[in-house]
């Protein structure tokens, strides 16, 4: 893939608790094995799909250059997203927004993304 940043949402729960540790442990990327992680032409549809209703999600931005090799699988529909095999640093984001949701409950995404 040809992305250059690449995106993790976090709720206030998991950003507490990545801040405390230092890496993100989301209860589904325990239990797959990798860290799940979107791409720029992903990351509105996945916080609509599994952050919706929550008063607060995070956005962490990392270059890919940053992280370690990352797999592009195939997920939703065929589309690619990027896995990291292995433990994802919060300190090596580039930037991080606090998103606040939309009229119909979506985290809104931010101008500058």
């Amino acid at each position: 893939m040809t992305d250059t940043h690449v995106y993790k949402l976090l709720s206030q729960a998991d950003l507490s608790a990545a801040e405390a540790s230092g890496v993100t442990a989301v209860p589904l990327d325990v239990a797959d094995g990798y860290v799940h992680l979107s791409g720029i032409a992903a990351v509105s549809e996945t916080a609509r799909l599994y952050y919706s209703g929550q008063a607060i999600v995070h956005l962490l931005e990392f270059a890919v250059a940053d992280l370690p090799p990352l797999k592009w699988e195939p997920s939703r529909g065929g589309t690619l997203f990027p896995h990291l095999y292995g433990e994802l640093h919060i300190a090596v984001a580039c930037r991080q927004w606090q998103l606040s949701p939309d009229a119909d409950g979506a985290p809104r995404m931010p101008e500058d993304l």
